[in-house]
């Protein structure tokens, strides 16, 4: 089960339930965060090989799949654990701990393991001097997390979780080992593997997780789960991507991937303090009680993101890369992506806002309603996310570092006295409130600026929000006329929600040729990236 919140390293982003397949998820993060390296555009972009469009849409296809069924997965373990073994408390304890995992999942490696991913020529020439690095790095900063523990949870607020963040925090160490051989994966779009590792994880990490909880561990058997699924993984993908697990050390390689990986690392952080930083504030100054509501309303909030769009995530940054010399291809293949990851969204994001309550009660028992007062806003905020995950993507795959570090450092900035302020006034549903302020305020007009400057056009963002928006509207007006009508019991509920969905569909029609790319001109005439010159090809 999923515990990452990050957007993915924009991204990112908490789940329904523990023992994650937390190295796919913080690969998946810095994959996303990567792609800043050197372009070699001197040359003209050379065709794009004829293989990597089926192999991108293979992959996309994996990909969906595996989160497809490992968020159905979460989702079931989620209420299990909800109705019958753990509480809010145990819940705020869980969220202190991944939160403080997430921070240090975002630069353990030092940004280098991106490198398997992005750089051109033999991968396995460097990949010993990667794994030494990011081994190293991720141990020593393990080995300082485990001597602050108790500071770090009691300047949060929440004494217990020193012993769950000294355990969950392991994930740290199995990650920076299984760099090199995920990367690999990553590199060659194996999805297909990648699932079947995926499922193994979560089959381990939620079977340990499951027996913990009802044993009466509480919070530490989402820590317990979360290792043993890890460990899992670093297992498969070593077995997956066989002798990839060699270390070795060369002082220039090193330098080379240092400068490559740190900036992207400092990316990474950023992103992932701005998805994080609420549980923070909620559990410094609401307590664990509400900071248990909250994490449980989070996580609603991230189904439609994770489901669509971090599916999306696990092939667009290299998919984007290759376009990254053509702009306008990568117009055109940004705004397509756009479109069809909001279609897919806004239905569930509307549905989950407007039927809060009802659906908390139904799904998690009535002790979770104080939830829904921060889940409209949440929904509203995880909208945003979608948008802001793939232009962080494409941003960084058209090597627009300074407007990378703007957009992240403006929102973490505005975010925290906000949410500060917006807690003590409303409790958790100011924290959301204050979130979606930020970020529609703020963020949104900053990544549209900066996407302009990359060359894809307000115009171009407009088209491929349009139809689904105007659909959200009418799904919003049913909604809210039938529910008073109706009710909120399960039929009622299923009604609602079959007619709003009847409803939107019409409204989205109209853009089926656009989403399928039939209006595309010049068909397959586009050129693609040439190929990327790493700084190890310049030591040679």
């Amino acid at each position: 089960m999923d515990i990452a919140r990050a957007p993915d390293s924009a991204t990112g982003e908490t789940s329904d339930a523990p023992a994650p397949p937390l190295i796919a998820e913080a690969a998946g993060a810095t994959e996303a965060a990567g792609a800043v390296g050197a372009v070699g555009a001197a040359e003209p972009p050379a065709p794009p090989a004829p293989s990597l469009g089926r192999k991108v849409r293979s992959a996309a296809r994996w990909s969906l799949i595996n989160t497809v069924v490992l968020r159905l997965g979460n989702f079931a373990t989620g209420i299990v654990l909800a109705r019958f073994a753990l509480g809010p408390a145990e819940w705020g304890v869980y969220g202190i701990a991944q939160t403080v995992l997430l921070v240090l999942l975002s630069a353990n490696e030092l940004g280098v393991g991106l490198a398997i991913v992005r750089w051109e020529g033999d991968a396995r020439r460097f990949a010993p001097t990667v794994l030494t690095l990011s081994t190293l790095s991720s141990g020593l900063l393990y080995v300082a997390l485990f001597a602050s523990a108790p500071t770090v949870a009691g300047l949060l607020d929440s004494p217990d979780a020193a012993g769950v963040l000294r355990v969950m925090c392991l994930c740290v160490l199995i990650d920076g080992v299984a760099q090199v051989p995920g990367g690999f994966l990553t590199r060659e779009f194996a999805q297909g593997k990648r699932m079947v590792i995926d499922g193994l994880n979560f089959v381990v990490g939620t079977g340990v997780t499951l027996v913990l909880a009802f044993a009466g561990w509480g919070a530490m058997s989402f820590a317990v789960g979360a290792v043993a699924g890890n460990v899992v993984t670093l297992i498969g993908c070593a077995l997956a991507a066989p002798g990839t697990l060699k270390y070795g050390w060369n002082p220039e390689q090193a330098r080379a991937l240092l400068r490559f990986g740190l900036p992207l690392a400092g990316a990474s952080m950023l992103a992932l303090a701005v998805v994080n930083v609420d549980t923070m504030v909620v559990g410094a100054t609401l307590g664990n009680i509400a900071l248990g509501f909250y994490v449980l309303a989070f996580n609603i909030s991230g189904w439609p993101v994770r489901i669509i769009s971090e599916a999306a995530r696990r092939v667009s940054f290299a998919g984007f890369s290759r376009l990254a010399d053509s702009p306008q291809a990568l117009a055109q293949g940004f705004s397509r992506a756009l479109g069809v990851l909001m279609t897919g969204t806004v239905p569930l994001c509307v549905l989950l806002a407007g039927l809060a309550e009802p659906v908390i009660r139904l799904i998690y028992g009535d002790q979770w309603a104080p939830a829904a007062s921060a889940l409209p806003w949440l929904m509203a905020l995880g909208l945003i996310r979608i948008g802001s995950e793939l232009a962080y993507d494409c941003l960084v795959a058209v090597g627009q570092r300074r407007s990378l570090f703007l957009v992240q450092g403006l929102w973490l900035v505005a975010l925290i006295p906000v949410l500060l302020v917006a807690a003590r006034l409303h409790g958790t549903a100011g924290v959301a409130q204050g979130h979606v302020l930020v970020a529609g305020g703020l963020v949104v007009p900053v990544f549209l600026f900066a996407l302009g400057r990359g060359g894809i056009g307000v115009a171009r963002i407009a088209r491929a929000c349009a139809w689904p928006f105007l659909g959200g509207a009418v799904m919003a007006a049913v909604v809210l006329g039938l529910e008073p009508l109706l009710g909120d019991g399960p039929l009622a509920l299923l009604t609602i929600g079959t007619i709003a969905l009847a409803g939107y569909t019409v409204c989205v029609l109209p853009s089926r040729d656009f989403l399928r790319g039939v209006d595309r001109p010049h068909r397959g005439r586009h050129r693609a990236t040439a190929p990327v010159r790493s700084p190890q090809q310049d030591l040679r």
